[in-house]
């Protein structure tokens, strides 16, 4: 018999695992998480925040924490720029400022924040919501049935093992996860693309940056590429390296690791910065710069999130980002599966609705490493560069819990002012007129949105919350018109709609699919709130 039974465990306690655990705690379903290391992130590592995660931290109730944490740490203003040297001369500007161009696509904004201050902010929502974090505890065997896994644990500190019976587990532990290879699941794409270094560091750098406030500077000169994060007192950051010497087209240039001494690492953090000053190296990370993916992300009862199932470089922003919008998609459906709300089919729609989107990310990372990284090293198998706003709000889902329109193109991605509410889409942020967001009324139900309600009975379908939207341009951002209605899921993504005409069977019959149960034709009547 097992030690303990929990309805989801989850494989990883860092950024993906504990979003996980707080979104089901969100949705009322408990879950226990198990993690190596012995608390959160200890290195700052991810810290650009894209407009939908900081929507899905908004829905958790954390959003204003977040965005004063990061107002602590680095400038509101920042962009994205690259330099010879930090004392050197400015090369290009990549984003002039980390919010311009995205006001009033959203009712957040755009943040950096460092992970490793990000996580325990995470950890204690979580534990708030109803869930375990158990630390130095490893995962190191599973075994799967009809019913459930039983998954075999190990205390780290004492070497005790204990057996973990759950109906469901989330492998959200990092890229290389271990249990990805129980799975027999291996990896697609670019492989490996440096064995890089980050060097944790404390040095006056404040005039060197003179008026310019980035978030992220990259670094190109003869000796070595890469880019820094430093702080808003500009006096500690670190440093990343992705190649050394001039030839970057030799495979020596993208080893960084090979030979490394601190006193080596010293160099290479003075050329960066381009004068001799006072500096102390804090840590050394030595990690592998990869463009991978999963060629599944469930095998069974067991699903994988984050690292574990793509796997991207830095530039761009996009790892943690697409770690949490799996975390979104999945933690919903698990708990509806769970509670008895939904078919197990739901499940399904996982895979289907992520996994293009990943791939799609991947190469996405790769384009901006191939092409401001190592441009010498060749661009062949490079995808054309896409909006990053088209990959953070932009994204188009299909899978059979949802019901696309009759004249669906196939697409992945637009610009958000050209989705009008097409379902697969994040369904658009309006401002309402009590200073909330469309958005804020998704997040824990499905709700049926609709322009107008006069002389029209609630038709509602049970569990669905209705709302009759007044607000400008509420019709033409969702792309209804008189009578029109959408469905949209608890994750925020419409997964339905009728532009005009729309009636309570096929209201009914459009829940169902997105709840992979067979059609229900009982409708309650409910009150429908105006906004």
């Amino acid at each position: 018999m097992p030690d303990d039974e929990v309805p989801v465990l989850i494989v990883g306690g860092s950024l993906v695992g504990l979003t996980t655990a707080m979104l089901l705690g969100h949705h009322g379903v408990p879950s226990l998480s198990v993690e190596r290391h012995a608390g959160t992130a200890i290195h700052p590592r991810a810290g650009h925040f894209q407009l939908r995660t900081m929507e899905v931290l908004r829905q958790i109730g954390l959003e204003e924490r977040v965005r004063a944490k990061s107002l602590e740490m680095y400038s509101a203003t920042g962009g994205i720029i690259a330099v010879e040297s930090l004392a050197g001369r400015q090369l290009a500007t990549y984003v002039k400022e980390l919010n311009e161009g995205v006001e009033g696509l959203s009712p957040t904004v755009r943040v950096f924040i460092n992970q490793d201050v990000l996580e325990p902010l995470l950890r204690e929502r979580a534990l708030e919501l109803g869930a375990t974090v158990h630390n130095r505890t490893e995962a190191i065997a599973l075994v799967q049935d009809d019913d459930g896994v039983t998954v075999t644990l190990r205390d780290l500190d004492s070497g005790d093992e204990r057996e973990v019976r759950a109906r469901y587990v989330v492998a959200a532990d990092g890229n290389r996860s271990g249990m990805r290879r129980r799975l027999g699941i291996g990896m697609r794409g670019y492989g490996r693309l440096s064995r890089s270094i980050t060097i944790y560091f404390r040095a006056d750098c404040g005039e060197l940056l003179r008026d310019r406030s980035p978030g992220v500077i990259y670094v190109h000169n003869p000796q070595l590429r890469g880019f820094f994060r430093l702080d808003r007192t500009a006096g500690k950051g670190f440093l990343v390296i992705n190649t050394v010497g001039a030839d970057v087209t030799q495979d020596s240039a993208v080893d960084v690791q090979a030979g490394l001494t601190e006193e080596r690492a010293l160099r290479f953090l003075r050329t960066a910065i381009g004068t001799d000053m006072p500096m102390e190296i804090v840590d050394i990370a030595n990690w592998q710069a990869e463009a991978s993916w999963a060629p599944r992300l469930r095998e069974g009862r067991v699903f994988l999130a984050g690292d574990a199932a793509h796997v991207v470089p830095p530039n761009g922003g996009f790892g943690g980002n697409t770690g949490v919008q799996d975390a979104h998609n999945l933690a919903w459906k698990l708990a509806a599966v769970i509670k008895g709300d939904a078919g197990a089919g739901l499940l399904d729609s996982y895979e289907a609705e992520r996994l293009p989107l990943c791939v799609l990310t991947v190469q996405q990372a790769y384009t901006r490493y191939a092409t401001r990284v190592v441009p010498e090293r060749g661009t062949e198998g490079v995808e054309p560069a896409i909006a990053d706003i088209e990959i953070e709000i932009g994204l188009v889902m299909r899978s059979g819990a949802i019901l696309v329109d009759d004249d669906d193109d196939g697409v992945l991605h637009l610009d958000p002012s050209a989705l009008n509410g097409r379902p697969g889409t994040r369904a658009p942020h309006v401002a309402l007129g009590d200073g909330r967001s469309t958005l804020d009324l998704f997040g824990s139900r499905f709700v049926v949105v609709r322009p107008d309600g006069d002389g029209v009975d609630d038709w509602a379908p049970p569990g669905v919350q209705s709302h009759v939207i007044d607000a400008e341009p509420f019709a033409e951002m969702y792309g209804l018109s008189a009578g029109g209605a959408a469905l949209v899921r608890p994750d925020g993504v419409i997964a339905w709609r009728s532009r005009s005409g729309a009636g309570r069977d096929e209201l009914a019959r459009a829940h169902a699919t997105a709840l992979a149960l067979s059609p229900q034709h009982a409708p309650q009547t409910r009150t429908t709130a105006r906004r």
